[in-house]
């Protein structure tokens, strides 16, 4: 089985801390490296983390406000260094393309990587490539700014002593699987007379909005959801004016789009340990862990 889990490269908001560096997040999923948000320092993350850039194959940009993008240049410029024969996708607000192409070419280097964009103008579906299913909303944080929902395809799973009491084996389970029934015999097999459907995991990523519908229909179902939590909720002025979330909104979110795993972050550096965000959140959403620089989570299959 392929190495899946979530890394926090970073779970700092806009200012960093002496423990927390700016957001950045590796999800390790399916023999691909999904990057969120590299913002200023990923590069040296990796290292800290003991994980090869080269790993990445996409990256993913909420939007361009610099905490959550200023160290995409330097990966892209990373990956080329390391000469990776695979295409990088990159997906981001169409909006901000000028952004984009700044930070891709802001300084001299030769290009030798293969950079696919991905703009998105609208929500909804942004890509099905068969490897993942790539969904795209609006969140509220007054620039354009996305939340990500990225989800595996359903697999068909045999019940193996089904199989061996009617006989199917070899090329047949693969005949079955391709055509959804296979004559042995004298016998026709169909397909959902010995096998399941396992429906494909989802993530989803929220970060830097107010509370949203937005927010809680990408989340809806997922496996995962990586959620900010700017803010307490005795700060919850300061949420509203800045057009952030508070522990228990993220809790609250979680736990209505009906997600099996909660992760907070995104922490304002006001507080030194972000574990009282976890205990505010564990109120509504037991399930709530609190992300940490260069922690990883197991996302299981």
């Amino acid at each position: 089985m392929s190495l899946r889990e979530l890394v926090i490269l970073g779970c700092s908001s806009q200012q960093p801390t002496r423990f927390r560096n700016h957001g950045a997040y590796l999800l390790r999923w399916n023999e691909e490296g999904l990057l969120f948000d590299p913002g200023e320092g990923t590069q040296r993350q990796f290292i800290f983390a003991d994980i090869p850039p080269p790993v990445v194959n996409r990256i993913f940009i909420s939007h361009f406000h610099g905490d959550h993008c200023l160290g995409m240049g330097s990966m892209l410029m990373r990956l080329n260094l390391d000469k990776v024969k695979h295409p990088i996708h990159c997906y981001y607000p169409a909006s901000g393309k000028k952004f984009f192409d700044r930070l891709r070419y802001s300084c001299m280097y030769r290009e030798g990587i293969h950079v696919v964009e991905h703009p998105v103008k609208k929500e909804g579906l942004v890509e099905d490539d068969g490897k993942f299913r790539i969904e795209a909303v609006f969140l509220d944080h007054g620039i354009e700014n996305i939340g990500w929902r990225i989800t595996e395809p359903d697999t068909i799973k045999f019940d193996k002593e089904k199989l061996k009491k009617l006989n199917v084996e070899g090329p047949f389970v693969r005949l079955l699987e391709k055509e959804g029934r296979v004559c042995v015999g004298n016998n026709w097999v169909l397909l959902d007379e010995v096998s399941h459907v396992r429906v494909g995991d989802s993530f989803a990523y929220v970060v830097d909005t107010r509370p949203c519908k937005g927010a809680l229909d990408i989340a809806r179902g997922a496996k995962m959801l990586l959620c900010e939590s700017t803010y307490a909720e005795s700060e919850k002025h300061l949420a509203e004016e800045y057009m952030h979330m508070t522990a228990s909104q993220a809790a609250t979110i979680a736990r209505d789009s009906n997600v099996q795993i909660l992760i907070l972050t995104h922490f304002s550096a006001r507080y030194q340990d972000p574990e009282v965000l976890g205990k505010e959140a564990r109120l509504i959403f037991p399930n709530t862990f609190v992300a940490e620089d260069l922690k990883r989570f197991p996302f299981p299959k």
